[in-house]
C-alpha cells in the first residue's frame, strides 16, 4: 500500500478475504509507473453486500446536529492534512502538487459549505391554515446514494457529492475511477476519525460496469450520483429507469471561450491559460474551442501560443511543473488524434510538437499545443478533447459566434470576454450553458449550483440544490 498513514485501516468489503492474483488490480504512479497500491477487483456481488451494509447503516437516524459536527470535523482534517492528501492526488493523477492542493481546499469547501446548510433540512410549517389543516414538510434522506466519480479531481468530486449525502442523512456506496482511488480511500478515513460510523459510507473499488449495475439495480438505492462521459450517462439512464431512481449526472462537455473586439486581452489571455491548462486540460469545464474576433485574432493567437511555450511538462511531484501527464496512453491517443485531424484539415499549429507515444498507462506527456485556423467539421470542435490543446477559430459578430458556441450538444461551461454590458446580457441570455463565466476563467464553486444543460446532464451539485438531490419533500396535512 502506498506508505501513507491516510490509508492505513481502509475496510474494503473484498479486502479481508483471500483472493486469487486476478482478483486485484494495480494503482500507478503517472509519471514514473511505480506501482503505489494493490486493490480488490471487486465484483457484483462485493457491490451488493456493500449496499445491503450501507442500508443497514441508515438507522437510527443521526440527529441533525451530530451529522453538522461530521462535515465540519471532515472539512478541518482535509484543512489539516493538505499536504498529504495533495501528495496522494499528485502521485495517482498526474497534476501538479500545487493544483492538488487547490483540489484539497476546494474539497474542504464542500463539507464546510453544507455544515453551513442544515437548518435548510429542518422541518418547515406553512404560516396559512390551509384546507382547515397546518402543513408541515419535511426533508427525508433518499436512502442509500450509489456515488460514481471520476478520476480527473479524484477527491473534490467525491467532496461535492459525499458532503451533501451524509448532510441529508444518507448512507453512501461510492465507485471510484480505478486510475485514482486512493484520493476516495483517504478521504474516507478521515470520515471514520470524523466520527461517521462504520457501515454509513463504504467503497466498492473494480471494474465499472458490474458495479454500476448493481447501484442502478439495487432496491436500497435510490439516489445515484455521476459524473462522467455522456455515454455512461445515458446507459446509468436506462438502467436506473425500471426502477425509478433519483438521478444527478455531470456529464461531458464542450465549452466554448468567447474573446470580443472590446474585451481587456491581458484579462482574457490569464484567464485563458488557467481555465485551459489546470489538470493539463482534462476538465470537463475547460475550454474546448476558442473563439476571438477577427481584429483580435493574430495578435491574440500569438500571445497564447507564447505563454503556452513557456509551461513546463513533467514530474507533477516536481514544484516547477505546470503540467503532469496525461491519465493514460488512451487519453494521450485521444488528443495526438484530434491535433493530426486538425492539422489535416489545415490548421496551423503555433505551439507544441508530436511527442513519442508512451508505450504504456504512464508517461503520457503531451506538449501545450495551440492551433490556429481551426474549423467547424474537424474533431477539436465537435468533441471535448481533454488535453492541453488550445483550438482558436475567428468571428465577425455576436450571430455568429452565438451559433458556433451552441452548435453541440453539451452545454456544461461557456467563457464570454466583453466590456459591454448590453452585449453580455444578450449573449449569456442566448447561451444554452449551466456554468457560464463573464469575464473570467472561474469554474465552480461550492455555494453555487453547478450542472449542465443539454446532453451535460441534469440535476445540480453545490449550493442548496446540491443537498436537495439527496432529499425526499415529505407533506404531512394534519388536521
Amino acid at each position: 500500500m502506498l506508505p501513507s498513514e491516510l490509508l492505513d485501516g481502509i475496510d474494503l468489503v473484498a479486502a479481508g478475504r483471500a483472493l486469487p492474483q486476478d482478483r486485484w488490480f494495480e494503482v500507478r504512479n503517472k509519471t514514473s509507473g511505480q506501482v503505489l497500491a494493490r486493490l480488490p477487483r471487486m465484483t457484483a456481488e462485493d457491490a451488493s453486500a456493500a449496499v445491503d451494509e450501507a442500508a443497514a447503516a441508515l438507522e437510527p437516524e443521526p440527529p441533525l446536529e451530530t451529522r453538522r459536527a461530521w462535515l465540519e470535523a471532515i472539512a478541518g482534517l482535509l484543512q489539516a492534512h493538505k499536504s498529504e492528501l495533495a501528495r496522494i492526488i499528485t502521485l495517482e493523477h498526474g497534476k501538479p502538487l500545487k493544483e492538488s492542493a487547490v483540489e484539497v481546499e476546494y474539497t474542504a469547501g464542500f463539507f464546510a459549505f453544507f455544515a453551513r446548510q442544515m437548518d435548510r433540512l429542518k422541518a418547515e410549517v406553512l404560516p396559512e391554515k390551509l384546507r382547515n389543516c397546518r402543513w408541515t414538510i419535511h426533508r427525508r434522506a433518499a436512502g442509500v446514494a450509489g456515488l460514481i466519480t471520476p478520476w480527473n479531481f479524484p477527491l473534490a468530486m467525491l467532496g461535492k457529492k459525499l458532503a451533501p449525502a451524509l448532510a441529508a442523512g444518507c448512507a453512501a456506496v461510492i465507485k471510484p475511477a480505478a486510475q485514482t482511488p486512493l484520493s476516495t480511500l483517504a478521504i474516507c478515513g478521515l470520515a471514520r476519525r470524523a466520527g461517521v460510523p462504520d457501515g454509513r459510507i463504504r467503497v466498492v473499488t473494480g471494474p465499472a460496469g458490474p458495479i454500476g449495475q448493481v447501484l442502478c439495480r439495487h432496491s436500497a438505492v435510490r439516489v445515484i450520483s455521476f459524473t462522467g462521459s455522456t455515454e455512461v450517462g445515458k446507459l446509468l439512464a436506462a438502467q436506473t429507469a425500471p426502477h425509478v431512481k433519483r438521478l444527478a449526472m455531470e456529464l461531458g462537455g464542450n465549452a466554448p471561450f468567447i474573446v470580443f473586439p472590446d474585451a481587456d486581452p491581458a484579462a482574457a489571455l490569464d484567464a485563458l491559460m488557467a481555465n485551459k491548462f489546470r489538470a493539463g486540460g482534462q476538465t470537463c469545464v475547460c475550454t474546448n474551442r476558442v473563439y476571438v474576433h477577427e481584429s483580435l485574432a493574430e495578435s491574440f493567437s500569438r500571445a497564447v501560443a507564447e505563454r503556452a511555450s513557456r509551461l513546463k511538462v513533467g514530474d507533477g511531484m516536481d514544484p516547477t511543473t505546470d503540467i503532469g501527464p496525461l491519465i493514460d496512453r488512451a487519453g494521450f491517443d485521444k488528443v495526438a488524434a484530434h491535433v493530426a485531424d486538425a492539422l489535416r484539415g489545415g490548421a496551423r499549429r503555433l505551439a507544441g510538437d508530436d511527442p513519442p507515444r508512451p508505450e504504456n498507462d504512464w508517461g503520457a506527456f503531451y506538449p501545450p499545443t495551440v492551433l490556429t485556423g481551426v474549423k467547424p467539421e474537424m474533431l477539436v470542435c465537435r468533441e471535448e478533447t481533454f488535453g492541453p490543446v488550445v483550438a482558436i477559430s475567428t468571428f465577425r459578430d455576436e450571430d455568429e459566434v452565438l451559433e458556433a458556441a451552441n452548435s453541440t450538444p453539451f452545454g456544461l461551461a461557456a467563457y464570454l470576454f466583453t466590456r459591454d454590458a448590453g452585449r453580455a446580457g444578450r449573449m449569456i441570455r442566448r447561451l444554452r450553458f449551466g456554468h457560464v463565466g463573464l469575464n473570467t476563467g472561474t469554474g465552480p464553486t461550492p455555494e453555487a449550483p453547478f450542472g449542465g444543460m443539454k446532453e451535460s446532464g441534469y440535476g445540480r451539485e453545490g449550493g442548496v440544490e446540491g443537498l436537495m438531490e439527496y432529499c425526499e419533500t415529505q407533506v404531512v396535512a394534519e388536521g
